[in-house]
């Protein structure tokens, strides 16, 4: 049968290590070890139909072949401990969804305005929401918003006349971030959605 290229957490034990990428004692590099046994016991054709799977190249001798998927298996592996090591991972994730002023089939010299900026504050080690922020906001280019808009977001008139415009806002975020000492004490990274 078709020969599989993937190491469970049976197959190395489950052991992990604190131990620094440069450190071959780390179990990375058993799992790549276990993988080039499977890959040496391939075929001809099931290594060629296992580079076509990855869209790489597929011609050569065996060892070529064999060394070629080798490689391509110790990179996909490294990069996903280096993603899994959390080094260049960031403390928080602030997600921002906007909703902005809007009109049906939004033509295209619609200048959008943001009528709503929250943020949900993530963090990234317990994947729980720790805080959020949200303000409306009032637009200045089109003040009143369309009857589809109201729709769209629930945001009706009376909300956005009684809100701050966008520079005020914007400082205001700036200042919840402050107090969660985003930027200084801890490192954050904003996700936005559309």
């Amino acid at each position: 049968g078709r020969q599989h290229c993937r190491i469970s957490d049976q197959e190395t034990n489950g052991k992990t290590s604190a131990a620094s990428s440069n450190d071959f004692s780390d179990p990375i590099y058993k799992e790549i070890a276990i993988t080039n046994g499977y890959i040496n016991r391939m075929t001809r054709e099931e290594l060629r139909s296992k580079l076509a799977e990855f869209k790489l190249e597929t011609r050569g001798v065996k060892d070529v072949l064999k060394k070629r998927l080798k490689n391509y298996y110790k990179k996909q592996k490294l990069m996903q401990k280096e993603h899994i090591s959390g080094d260049s991972c960031y403390d928080y994730i602030c997600v921002v969804d906007f909703e902005a002023t809007c009109e049906e089939g939004n033509p295209p010299e619609f200048v959008h305005e943001i009528i709503e900026f929250p943020v949900v504050l993530v963090n990234t080690r317990t994947l729980e929401i720790e805080d959020t922020f949200q303000q409306y906001v009032k637009p200045e280019i089109n003040p009143k918003l369309s009857d589809f808009c109201i729709r769209l977001t629930g945001i009706t008139q009376d909300i956005v006349d009684k809100a701050d415009i966008f520079p005020q806002v914007l400082q205001n975020v700036i200042e919840w971030m402050r107090q969660r000492d985003l930027g200084t004490k801890y490192s954050y990274s904003m996700l936005t959605d559309g």
